[in-house]
Parts: C-alpha cells; structure tokens; sequence
C-alpha cells in the first residue's frame, strides 16, 4: 500500500459513495446543567451512506492523500488550513471498501493528514463525524481526538430523532 498526495486538477469534483454500518448511536441528551451522551444501540445494523466529491469548493486551499494498492484508491483524506482561527479541519476520511477496513488504512491516511497539519502552524485538528457513526469515533479518539462540541440540528430539524446529531472532535497541537 502506497500513500501519496493527491493533485486537486486531477480529482476535483469527482464524486464518490460512503458507507457505513453501524450498531448504535450516542444520543445527545438535555441534562439540568448541561448536555449528556448516552450510548444507546440499536436493535439491528443500519447501514448509512451519502455521497461526497473530492476537493470540495468550500475548502480553502485544501490537501488531499490517497491510499493505493495496485493501483486502485482504497482511501482518501483531505482537509485544508481554516485561516479565520488558525484551525486545519479535516473535510473527509473515506477507506472505501469494507475488506480495506481494519487495515492500517485510515491510520496511514490520518498520519499523514495530521502531519501536513503540524507543518501549516495550526493551533488545533478539527473534524466533524455523526452521533451514529460509532467506528469512526471509535477511530478518532484513537487518534487522540476528543469530542469538543456538537450540532443538534446541522443537517436537519430531525436530526436528534434520526439518531445522527453532528459531533465535532478536535486534536490540540500547539
């Protein structure tokens, strides 16, 4: 397997699919003083997936690396420096295919991301995953990722009934 950084004239706007499956979710839960978050699962795997496009137009001068075996893209990260409070937000952390899981790929990927990262002077890491996305917080505490905040209602008025309130996590490196 081969990581290498990825040319924004040769993938920007080139769509791709992710999938998950998941077998439960963190509920964000109203406490007297404060939030709670309840791990709950769910009564059967749901899968979930949405669609993405490298190199997204919102992204500020972004980076972008793929994981290669034998020529194919297994995996792909990218994220881009946010200049407005010194923060590098990871946008995107695909391994594509469920046989290229639990190999090594997402860390190799996170590694170099990070690194790219630290080198841009950047007081923090940022990424934002679901409440319902358990392998990936799993992944990113892993990582040294920690949950630093969340949404209750980014991507709809439903989202705490559809079990998949926006979780923001982030890594401290200066």
């Amino acid at each position: 397997m081969e990581i290498r950084q990825l040319e924004r004239c040769d993938y920007r706007g080139k769509k791709f699919t992710v999938r998950y499956k998941t077998h439960g979710y963190y509920d964000v839960c109203a406490a007297e003083h404060g939030f709670l978050l309840k791990y709950t699962r769910f009564k059967k795997p749901i899968e979930k997936s949405f669609d993405a496009e490298f190199f997204g137009e919102w992204l500020e001068n972004p980076v972008a690396f793929g994981a290669f075996e034998n020529g194919e893209i297994i995996g792909y990260v990218e994220g881009s420096a946010e200049s407005w409070n010194n923060r590098f937000r990871i946008s995107n952390v695909v391994v594509f295919d469920n046989e290229n899981r639990k190999r090594g790929v997402g860390t190799l990927l996170m590694n170099a991301i990070m690194k790219k990262a630290e080198e841009s002077n950047v007081r923090m890491i940022v990424l934002e995953t679901q409440s319902c996305n358990e392998t990936a917080i799993a992944f990113y505490k892993s990582q040294g990722f920690e949950i630093i905040g969340f949404d209750l209602y980014s991507y709809s008025n439903d989202d705490p009934a559809r079990h998949e309130v926006r979780i923001e996590m982030g890594k401290k490196i200066l």
